[in-house]
């Protein structure tokens, strides 16, 4: 996977593999999920691996190989903190091309890590990945920050840290940069509590997040917002509702059998706490069998 070999290929919309794959994409990710030490890097080729039918198990060596050779280019030991950061940005940034622009978040790909290696552009939050999978191959003090509404990477202890911003190419942050985006984008205060390291599973479902969000616009691609879904739903940590969600979604898909079955397992795990809501839901399970006749 070189730099730019890649890039005059005709433009195409990724599809979900088949199904046999598709299972054994979904086996792969939760084992890795619930591993002890789980792989960034890992489960974002395979999020990519549910997206794409086209990557296989190749295709995600290569990728793995690509974040080998970026970390071959970085210098030994460059210094502390800022000294790493700037280190990266040269190298990611104006040596290889890794950025992001606004069309980027109309884009699928942009949430796909083996496409963000292939197009060298991305979402903050892939672009950090990189960052962060190059940095550590090289032994970094690297970490991601999920700073509301843009993600950024860390480097270095609390009391050194340097944030740079891969989006912007790897520019680091000074002064005030870090207090003026999440203003920008949450309307709110920086608090110490954003700047401490995301775990790799805190990405991984801030990454779906984002994928459902970009299939929720787009109706007619309800099939990403399933898989993303039935991802979301093998982490160890996730919100109940995503049963509620992925009901939803078999119910606006025609699969009214499977939705309702779905929404009657939520109902069942909420009248726990909300008989209200739990017959609404049953209610909607109903409907969604009728919708047979």
């Amino acid at each position: 996977m070189t730099p730019h070999g890649r890039r005059g290929r005709t433009p195409r919309s990724p599809q979900p593999p088949p199904p046999e794959r598709a299972a054994e994409v979904r086996r792969l990710f939760a084992e890795e999920a619930r591993s002890e030490r789980p792989d960034l890097a890992a489960l974002c080729l395979l999020v990519g691996a549910a997206a794409d039918g086209a990557l296989d198990d190749t295709g995600i060596d290569a990728a793995q190989m690509e974040l080998d050779r970026l970390a071959g280019r970085l210098p030994f030991r460059p210094g502390g903190p800022e000294a790493w950061a700037r280190a990266v940005g040269r190298v990611l940034g104006a040596g290889e091309g890794f950025g992001g622009a606004p069309a980027d978040y109309r884009r699928l790909e942009s949430s796909l890590l083996h496409e963000v290696l292939r197009r060298r552009r991305g979402l903050p939050i892939l672009l950090s990945v990189v960052w962060l999978e190059v940095a550590r191959r090289a032994g970094a003090p690297v970490y991601g920050v999920a700073l509301p509404g843009h993600f950024v990477v860390g480097f270095g202890p609390p009391d050194e840290q340097v944030l740079a911003d891969p989006f912007d190419g790897g520019r680091v942050l000074a002064g005030g940069d870090a207090r003026a985006l999440v203003a920008g984008a949450a309307g709110a205060p920086l608090e110490p509590s954003m700047l401490a390291p995301a775990e790799p599973l805190e990405v991984v479902a801030r990454i779906l997040n984002n994928v459902r969000a970009w299939s929720a616009a787009r109706p007619e691609r309800s099939e990403v917002g399933l898989w993303a879904v039935d991802l979301g739903l093998l982490l160890p940590s996730h919100p109940a509702r995503l049963r509620y969600e992925r009901a939803q979604l078999l119910v606006g898909r025609g699969e009214f059998t499977d939705g309702a079955r779905e929404l009657e397992a939520y109902a069942d795990v909420v009248a726990a706490v909300d008989d209200a809501t739990a017959e609404r839901v049953r209610g909607e399970a109903r409907l969604a069998r009728a919708m047979l006749n």
